[in-house]
């Protein structure tokens, strides 16, 4: 349990309430392997951090996409690399969030807690998301890195989201799936609060900071936090 209770939860958007499998359909239609899409995700990542850490801009959609024509140009083809490029990408307007989640956002809010989000990607595509759901109405601001135009992990990125609450960094949690999220914030001076998100035997990384909390899914979170 947290020292002090967080007035404000700070959400991760890709992974944490958005659910990705479909996307995995969406790589099979173009004639590639599903078991790309954890690769594929992963070196968006990469080469999001890599470019805020060298303090150039990185925009989600823009690196999703080169990502795709990286992995799929040597089996596909440059032609048909760029179509499944298009078509993988744009399924990220069309996903859905993950079960607990409409329960969970709604448990929290209606203990008191403020919501928003804070994501790497495009608080548009969250827009979409958390209507789609019907808790939109849940979350007082929808925030991406366009804002402070550096990337999560980056401090920057958390302080923007806290700041754009007016509250410091130690009235706020962050929640997400990906521990290298919950390790920036807590170096920032948020709390932290990790989902194992269903698989609860989950190592969390010796080598980053410990989560403040960690809980399978909201619904236990929203139970941890009261």
């Amino acid at each position: 349990m947290p020292q002090s209770r967080p007035q404000v939860l700070v959400f991760d958007v890709n992974e944490t309430l958005s659910d990705l499998t479909p996307l995995r359909h969406r790589f099979e239609e173009t004639g590639a392997s599903a078991d790309l899409l954890p690769l594929w995700f992963a070196g968006i990542l990469r080469d999001g951090f890599a470019l805020t850490a060298a303090g150039g801009p990185a925009d989600f959609s823009t690196l999703a996409a080169d990502s795709l024509r990286w992995l799929l140009t040597g089996t596909l083809g440059p032609t048909a690399a760029e179509e499944a490029a298009r078509h993988i990408v744009a399924g990220f307007a069309e996903l859905d969030v993950h079960p607990d989640v409409v329960a969970g956002v709604r448990s929290l809010r209606s203990a008191g807690h403020r919501l928003v989000t804070m994501t790497n990607g495009s608080a548009a595509l969250s827009e979409k998301l958390l209507t789609r759901a019907g808790i939109r109405d849940c979350f007082e601001a929808l925030l991406d890195v366009t804002g402070p135009g550096c990337w999560k992990p980056d401090p920057r990125a958390y302080h923007y989201a806290v700041e754009r609450c007016g509250v410091g960094p130690e009235q706020a949690m962050l929640v997400a799936v990906h521990p290298w999220d919950i390790d920036g914030a807590q170096r920032a001076g948020l709390s932290g609060a990790w989902l194992r998100r269903g698989v609860p035997d989950t190592a969390y990384p010796r080598s980053l900071t410990s989560p403040t909390l960690a809980a399978d899914d909201l619904t236990e979170l929203a139970r941890l936090l009261g």
